[in-house]
């Protein structure tokens, strides 16, 4: 049986480990890995019927920026239009909607001292990339309370998103309000 070298050969591995490791920086205590980065979440807000002909419609904002729009009733365009809005315009929706965001996972309504009835309703709802939701529904026409300041994010809505020409209110014949 011949004579094997696996001394030298592991000795060599052992010393190279070694050597690496002196090479490495040292820290004082424990290594904690960088917290994770938000991932950001898709935003798409519905904007529901009121007593009279408001405009009734879908727009979605993804991180990109990416913005489509689906006109459903009493909107100057019905059917889906896209655009493009930039990432900024996603991180300050983002930023405008958060104080307003319930908790992970789940549904909640705007508190509002007192609304107006037939006013547009509105579903805000942020999707993450397991597909997991949370929503906010608000009742526009709040005087008081936070759905009051979310009444003033989503008034400029459709100017933030550049679709304001598409979500124009437009009244066509035959068509029943609400």
């Amino acid at each position: 049986m011949p004579k094997s070298n696996l001394f030298p050969s592991t000795l060599l591995a052992v010393a190279g480990v070694f050597a690496l490791a002196a090479c490495s920086p040292q820290s004082a205590g424990p290594v904690s890995a960088p917290p994770p980065a938000a991932v950001p979440e898709t935003i798409a807000i519905a904007v529901g019927p009121c007593f009279g002909f408001c405009p009734v419609y879908d727009v979605r904002v993804a991180p990109a920026g990416s913005v489509t729009f689906e006109g459903q009733r009493h909107t100057a365009v019905l059917g889906v239009k896209e655009r493009e809005a930039g990432e900024k315009t996603y991180r300050a929706l983002a930023e405008a909607l958060a104080p307003f965001r319930p908790a992970d996972g789940t549904t909640a309504r705007v508190e509002c001292d007192a609304a107006i009835s037939d006013t547009s309703s509105y579903t805000i709802t942020w999707t993450d990339a397991a597909g997991r939701t949370t929503t906010a529904t608000h009742q526009r026409g709040c005087s008081g309370g936070p759905g009051q300041a979310l009444d003033g994010v989503l008034k400029n809505l459709p100017e933030r998103l550049g679709i304001e020409g598409w979500a124009a209110q437009v009244t066509r014949p035959g068509v029943s309000r609400g």
